[in-house]
């Protein structure tokens, strides 16, 4: 006869015993089934028995009843608060029915399996196979393990594995979240659940919408594999199928190009981190959608601060702003916006339209217009009607004006102006106006070989449906214009001086030029001057300078990026 049925067979003497003492005194069977366990090992000469971890050995109950089933089956059958042990495991019910020739357990009533004092699984009934350590658990099923509790319908849990599963419903409660979904599988060792099938988690901050998740409840870190829709409260949401969130210290990281939408905000990379603090970083062909203001950003690298509303672009930045029919590209080294108001808590931006009122910071706050943007190093600027290169830039929402400095250059259609810095006023995001000071001067190419040329401490710039409808030089200003007969041949060129001089244009090109006030000026048939040697000083034609598409600012990504749409991840229901 084996251990196990030495331990589960109770001796005809002793059974006599218990039927004249009846069910009065269960100490008497706790002595009894003590005194037993240790008989049993003192056969064993002292040492442990291998086969002592499959054994099933009852520790306690008020009531015992055993009996035959037939020839071959023997059950056992403990009344309340009953109590047995399968090596370090404990199983306590209010009754418990073991079937020794088919090893099974079943448990009934205030079911509790103890798993070595780390995991402990609550249920209203239980069935387990003592053999294999399987357990199948129903009713009210609550599993334990000091992180988080997992709750269920019924429950499938491997004693020698720690692996527990769910199939029909459940959910698991944290310090930080609620998870439900369909199905899941828990594993006790590492702490690891598999959600699976109608995935939803919520926590104070976030509520997470999938089909697969794995959390791990000592970390806090959640894991997506499948597309997954994350939301938090202020309506923002990641439509992400790659990356972790780690709840416990609020760090993101999302890989396979995530959508983030927030408010009127889009951003799409190849991958997105962001912690706690409001500081976040995307990067591979970053795409940045700004509806509310008309822009899109696209980069390599982009670093942002929500809290801020600031944005650092680098790795080839090309900022777009959109207008109606004719956009404008703005490429650099690096591209910085953030608030305006926050700019002038240590900077003086002045506004330099002179009808325009600053406005103050109470206002900004409120104004959409409460923005700036600035890039710095080897500045290229493209749009079909405009175009531009220079050191540095700076624009103001507020006053909507592009400030370009160090050796800037404009191209408009057949002219070119240059000057030590240059302003771009625009309306409605078209050219209004540009004013260029120190240095100012403005070539317009009359074929490949005569240039008008205008030239003046300042000059002020004015357009006309995107072209440019006339120019103002003051201080010291001079000018060479080519006069041309009604079928555009040439038949003079003029070189003056004067206080002031007006240009006007008519279809993109000179048409008159107004001298007012001390003018000095000579008239030359095309045949008896030097057109070189009256060119104006600082004269210099740069049209290879001069950015030729938009293609010429993003190489290689641009059309990548024209091809990635704004959509929404889809997650299965």
């Amino acid at each position: 006869m084996d251990k196990l049925t030495k331990l589960w067979v109770v001796p005809a003497s002793i059974s006599e015993l218990l039927r004249k003492i009846g069910s009065s005194s269960k100490w008497v069977l706790c002595i009894y089934f003590a005194t037993l366990c240790a008989l049993a090992q003192a056969q064993q000469g002292g040492g442990e028995d291998p086969s002592a971890k499959t054994q099933v050995i009852i520790i306690h109950a008020d009531r015992l009843n055993m009996q035959k089933a037939n020839d071959t089956t023997q059950l056992t059958s403990l009344g309340g608060n009953a109590e047995v042990q399968q090596d370090s495991t404990l199983f306590f019910a209010d009754s418990i029915l073991l079937n020794k020739s088919k090893n099974i357990l079943e448990a009934f009533g205030h079911v509790h399996i103890n798993d070595r004092d780390s995991i402990h699984i609550y249920s209203d009934y239980l069935k387990y196979l003592s053999k294999e350590k399987k357990a199948h658990l129903q009713g009210n099923v609550k599993l334990t393990d000091t992180k988080s509790t997992l709750s269920t319908p019924d429950l499938d849990y491997d004693v020698n594995t720690k692996i527990g599963i769910y199939t029909n419903n459940g959910k698991v409660v944290t310090q930080r979240s609620v998870l439900t979904s369909k199905e899941a599988y828990y594993y006790g060792e590492t702490r690891d659940i598999y959600f699976k099938k109608k995935v939803l988690m919520v926590d104070s901050d976030y509520t997470v919408k999938t089909d697969t998740l794995l959390y791990n409840t000592n970390t806090n870190i959640a894991t997506f594999t499948v597309p997954t829709v994350i939301t938090s409260g202020d309506n923002r949401k990641v439509y992400t199928s790659d990356g972790t969130y780690d709840m416990q210290n609020r760090k993101a990281y999302f890989s396979k190009r995530p959508e983030i939408h927030d408010g009127t905000t889009v951003l799409i990379a190849n991958e997105v981190a962001s912690d706690s603090s409001g500081f976040g970083e995307a990067r591979g062909e970053v795409v940045y959608h700004d509806t509310a203001q008309g822009i899109n950003l696209f980069c390599n690298n982009l670093k942002t601060n929500r809290k801020e509303g600031s944005l650092l672009a680098t790795l080839k930045p090309v900022l777009v702003l959109k207008q109606e029919g004719d956009s404008l590209f703005i490429a650099a080294d690096t591209l910085y916006s953030a608030k305006l108001t926050d700019l002038r808590k240590y900077r003086n931006v002045p506004t330099v339209i002179d009808s325009m009122r600053q406005k103050d910071s109470t206002e900004l706050e409120r104004d959409s217009s409460n923005r700036f943007f600035e890039a710095y190093y080897h500045v290229r600027i493209f749009s079909d009607s405009l175009q531009a290169v220079g050191d540095s830039l700076f624009y103001s929402g507020e006053d909507s004006v592009f400030r370009l400095f160090k050796q800037p250059i404009l191209w408009a259609k057949a002219s070119q102006i240059t000057g030590d810095t240059i302003y771009l006023y625009s309306k409605n995001k078209k050219p209004a106006r540009m004013y260029v000071f120190e240095n100012a001067l403005a070539l317009n190419a009359a074929d490949t070989v005569y240039f008008n040329q205008l030239k003046g401490r300042t000059i002020n710039g004015y357009f006309k449906n995107g072209d440019i409808d006339y120019m103002h030089a003051k201080g010291n200003a001079e000018s060479v214009y080519y006069g041309q007969d009604e079928r555009n041949k040439f038949i003079s060129v003029n070189k003056a001086k004067s206080d002031i001089i007006d240009m006007y244009f008519n279809e993109k090109k000179p048409q008159k030029v107004v001298f007012r006030s001390s003018v000095e000026g000579t008239a030359f048939p095309m045949r008896q001057v030097n057109h070189q040697e009256i060119r104006l000083r600082g004269f210099k034609w740069n049209e290879a300078l001069r950015p030729k598409s938009k293609f010429d600012l993003l190489p290689a990504l641009l059309p990548e990026i024209e091809k990635t749409p704004v959509t929404k991840a889809p997650v299965k229901k």
